[in-house]
């Protein structure tokens, strides 16, 4: 039997992005989806704590899936609740995205509902990986409000990128990371077949104000790169601009543990 993919986003269920890892997930994995009903980007691993959840099935959403819930919450939300209440067992691995943009930097990666999707399956001891894409400057504003939809060398791109992601998702069940390590893979915007991978570290970067005052009292997000202060070629965002696939191991598994003396 082939083994089962628990998959969520940020971007919503209506995403093409999430819909192209579906499908190439498809001949490898049985797959149950559940996604925010609407999109939940920048949310990081927020929780609904003061206010209901509604959760609408919806298998007709993703053909040749085993189920699939539009979900009235954060991507945190989503794996929680799919995990506690509506899979009968635990899937083999949780896979988030394919986000659309990039989800790198130390600063930045906390703030991704796509890695806090993973994260959170990764905390019930599952394998876990997320999966962004970066898309180039001139093309953002389109594909983000057409909800991921594109044409042209972009889209060849991104099929190439749902099909390293189908197969970076089967690998990883060859050898699990341990409970709470979350695998985060960026794909560069000309993504290929043939592209090579990097074994990355989140970059750091000085981000400043993420806000711009718009009239008096009034302030309004802006997003920025923010300034590297960094030129290390193994970092995720190096590893983007020199056009190579960034595998980081984002590792959450050792917080809080100490060290006695006696060690």
């Amino acid at each position: 039997m082939k083994p089962h993919a628990l998959v969520t986003n940020d971007d919503g269920i209506e995403s093409a992005f999430l819909h192209r890892l579906v499908a190439s997930l498809l001949p490898e994995f049985r797959i149950s989806v559940a996604a925010p009903a609407f999109e939940q980007s920048w949310i990081g691993r927020a929780m609904s704590r003061r206010e209901e959840i509604e959760v609408v099935h919806s298998p007709a959403t993703f053909e040749g899936t085993e189920e699939a819930w539009a979900i009235s919450g954060t991507p945190t939300d989503c794996v929680n609740i799919a995990l506690g209440h509506l899979l009968p067992e635990k899937p083999d691995v949780v896979v988030s995205g394919i986000n659309i943009g990039y989800n790198t930097t130390e600063a930045l990666m906390l703030s991704s509902g796509t890695i806090a999707g993973a994260l959170e399956g990764a905390f019930w001891g599952l394998p876990a990986i997320a999966f962004s894409q970066c898309v180039p400057k001139d093309l953002f504003p389109e594909v983000s409000r057409s909800k991921g939809r594109t044409s042209g060398d972009f889209s060849r791109s991104l099929d190439s990128a749902a099909r390293w992601a189908a197969l970076m998702s089967r690998e990883v069940l060859d050898a699990p990371p341990p409970a709470g390590v979350v695998l985060n893979i960026n794909f560069p915007p000309e993504t290929g077949d043939d592209s090579s991978i990097l074994e990355t570290r989140p970059a750091k970067v000085e981000l400043g104000s993420m806000f711009k005052e718009v009239r008096p009292g009034r302030f309004r997000f802006h997003f920025h790169e923010g300034l590297t202060v960094e030129k290390e070629s193994d970092t995720d965002r190096a590893a983007l601009d020199a056009g190579y696939i960034s595998r980081s191991i984002l590792d959450f598994s050792k917080i809080g543990r100490g060290h006695s003396e006696h060690e």
